[in-house]
């Protein structure tokens, strides 16, 4: 039973004095007229929760500004231009000073915007991680974008057992010299890897370059006359993850394999 029925019951049915209930329930007498005028005028309703949602929001957007957000939006959908936050929030700031996040929600509330698909959970992804220090070597290349407007690609080399960055330089295009020369550069810094991940970049791997005359690029090349790389260099793809492995995990085996 809650404590307002119990407060409302002593009061009103066992006719106790305000100041009693007050002392044996710990609570005000304020509230307890309140209570009892609220049973008198409302009867069993007034044992039901009340809502504290505040009667006025003074920071809620009016409809004109709702109505004017969709209306902007879908003139310029409708002319083919940008209809992003970024340019809703320029074209309205002239009348109204309305924040993107404000523009998002009532355009979701009016059915203008799919919302973002939930991203898969951690839990979901299977690790990969090699058990020794140069057991396993992964490389990859990223575009980035400097803060005077130049573009860059970024050429990393990761240990996939420390998950230590091996080797990060940046240049304006990573070509096949620029992997074999990084590559043979970190190798004089940190030691030899057995064998090295990538993706199917052709900076990397000309499996797919579509010449179908088997030949190999200068990494390939370099692995293979190192001893690293047999017959096909491994390879990751996308929302995969390698499960199998294939290379020796001993380290007196990895140390008589020719340099």
């Amino acid at each position: 039973m809650s404590k307002a029925r119990l407060v409302i019951t002593a009061v009103v049915f066992e006719e106790r004095s305000v100041g009693e209930v007050s002392t044996d329930y710990e609570v005000s007498r304020s509230w307890i007229y309140e209570l009892v005028a609220c049973y008198r005028a409302e009867g069993d309703a007034a044992f039901e929760p009340r809502s504290k949602r505040p009667h006025m929001s003074p920071n809620k957007t009016d409809a004109d500004t709702v109505e004017l957000i969709v209306a902007t939006r879908q003139r310029l959908v409708t002319s083919g231009l940008d209809a992003g936050m970024a340019t809703l929030r320029w074209h309205l700031e002239h009348h109204h000073q309305v924040s993107e996040s404000t523009i998002h929600r009532h355009l979701r509330q009016a059915g203008l915007v799919e919302p973002a698909p939930k991203k898969r959970p951690r839990n979901s992804y299977i690790r990969f991680e090699a058990d020794l220090p140069n057991e396993c070597w992964q490389s990859d290349m990223t575009h980035y974008r400097l803060a005077d407007g130049v573009d860059v690609e970024v050429l990393t080399w990761l240990d996939d057992h420390s998950r230590m960055a091996l080797s990060i330089a940046a240049h304006r295009r990573v070509s096949g010299q620029v992997v074999v020369d990084t590559f043979t550069d970190t190798v004089v810094d940190q030691g030899v890897p057995y064998p090295t991940l990538t993706d199917n970049g052709l900076i990397f791997r000309t499996r797919f370059s579509g010449g179908g005359n088997g030949g190999r690029n200068g990494i390939e090349t370099l692995l293979v006359r190192m001893g690293r790389c047999s017959k096909e260099q491994p390879a990751t793809s996308p929302n995969h993850v390698r499960q199998s492995r294939t290379f020796p995990t001993d380290p007196q085996k990895m140390a008589s394999s020719p340099t």
